[in-house]
């Protein structure tokens, strides 16, 4: 999913941010804040996934590179229904590696973000997400570097 490159100015711009959620425990959380109408960014899209662990590193710096300011994994913790305890610690792993993909390409690493998301979890969900399209709004857009081979 390819977001369209934007131009803007700094008052009107709006980051694009990728989440990534779980079809079984995240999910229902994000569901539930928008049910609820508890407010966050709008300027959000969702894929869903089974597991957060199935979330290849190459996604996010691909997201990234092609009009998405910020990527926010809504994990699912050591409630996985596949992987259990397993899922934080091969999640964490994957975020890292691409963090570190990031860095070479020149794209800053506070750009995605992970965070456990319970399926009632819509405050925190909304909380969160708040604070993220915060923290994007003051790095700014993406600044293309290197394509990253696949």
């Amino acid at each position: 999913m390819d977001a369209p490159r934007r131009v803007f100015s700094e008052e009107e711009y709006t980051p694009l941010i990728l989440i990534f959620s779980t079809s079984t425990i995240s999910d229902p959380g994000i569901d539930f804040a928008g049910s609820s109408h508890i407010h966050y960014p709008s300027s959000t899209s969702i894929i869903r996934l089974p597991c957060s662990s199935m979330i290849r590193p190459e996604f996010i710096v691909h997201a990234l590179q092609n009009g998405f300011e910020g990527v926010y994994i809504a994990a699912d913790g050591p409630d996985c229904p596949y992987l259990g305890e397993a899922c934080v610690s091969k999640t964490a792993q994957r975020v890292e590696t691409a963090q570190k993909l990031l860095k070479e390409t020149g794209i800053e690493a506070e750009r995605v973000k992970i965070t456990g998301i319970c399926s009632v979890c819509g405050e925190s969900f909304a909380k969160s997400i708040k604070d993220f399209y915060t923290s994007l709004k003051k790095i700014g857009p993406v600044k293309t570097g290197m394509a990253v081979s696949s």
